[in-house]
């Protein structure tokens, strides 16, 4: 496959002007997928590069992290989650008018978009960045009851207070775990803010569930499951975008039903390899 057109013209209605984005040559685009990245070049000639996964800068454009990743590089994870919730609701009789969402990793509310289209009512973002939060209150305003920006890692007491009062019963976490933006004791912290029974849903790229993943979040997810923590409903594998040079970047996703809190010493244990 070939990769993006190298420069695109991005207009959006709360810019003042135009901006060229320039995306890397044939050559530029072999990076790994951590390491990609588009430059933008104002009316002016200013010149800015802007690496994806320094998420802070795409949310301060209006804009411009939907432009990206799902117009140019056919990002469809949201859907595709969405898709699999669905079947696996459906199977349980489960009305998702019901669901009580915690949003991990929750970004600019693209995916509380999609859980709200499909009938969900109360949910609450959590990301570590204060820009998602902003651009959320910007560009999607209704879709969370509360937003936190937190480090999940040391969240405080009244924090962790607040989240298990709000006796959540599903928590997703889509294109954030991996490459280390979400460690093992981050997820495990949100994780048991859900009620045993609840809906767990994630994606993760296929490599990282297999012997690939240095950050110990396969070890944590699959004692999660041997030991009965976890069970899972649903898996698909799927495209989750192209990468620049116009490859497929595959991913997994899963959907599973909490049946017990993650235990700190096998968060420990993970993490430690």
């Amino acid at each position: 496959m070939r990769p993006l057109t190298t420069i695109d013209t991005y207009e959006h209605p709360d810019l003042e002007e135009s901006l060229e984005l320039r995306f890397p040559t044939e050559e530029e685009a072999e990076v790994d997928q951590d390491e990609e990245w588009c430059e933008i070049v104002t009316d002016d000639g200013d010149r800015r590069r802007i690496r994806f996964h320094d998420y802070h800068e795409l949310y301060e454009i209006p804009g411009l992290y939907e432009h990206v990743f799902y117009d140019k590089l056919k990002c469809n994870s949201p859907q595709v989650v969405r898709a699999l919730l669905e079947e696996e609701f459906a199977k349980a009789d489960f009305d998702p008018s019901d669901l009580r969402v915690l949003d991990l990793g929750a970004g600019n509310g693209m995916v509380a978009e999609e859980l709200a289209r499909m009938g969900a009512r109360t949910q609450v973002g959590i990301d570590i960045i204060e820009e998602a939060k902003e651009a959320t209150e910007r560009d999607r305003p209704d879709v969370y009851e509360q937003y936190v920006v937190v480090d999940l890692t040391d969240p405080g007491e009244d924090v962790r207070s607040d989240m298990r009062d709000r006796d959540f019963n599903c928590l997703i976490t889509i294109a954030a775990l991996g490459f280390g933006d979400i460690p093992p004791v981050a997820f495990a912290e949100a994780y048991n803010y859900v009620e045993d029974g609840g809906w767990i849903a994630f994606n993760i790229k296929d490599d990282f569930l297999e012997h690939h993943d240095s950050t110990g979040f396969r070890r944590l997810i699959r004692r999660l499951m041997r030991e009965g923590a976890l069970e899972e409903c649903a898996e698909r594998e799927y495209t989750h975008r192209l990468s620049l040079a116009g490859e497929p970047l595959n991913y997994v996703a899963i959907v599973a039903r909490k049946r017990a809190d993650a235990p700190i010493d096998w968060v420990r244990d993970a993490e430690n390899g």
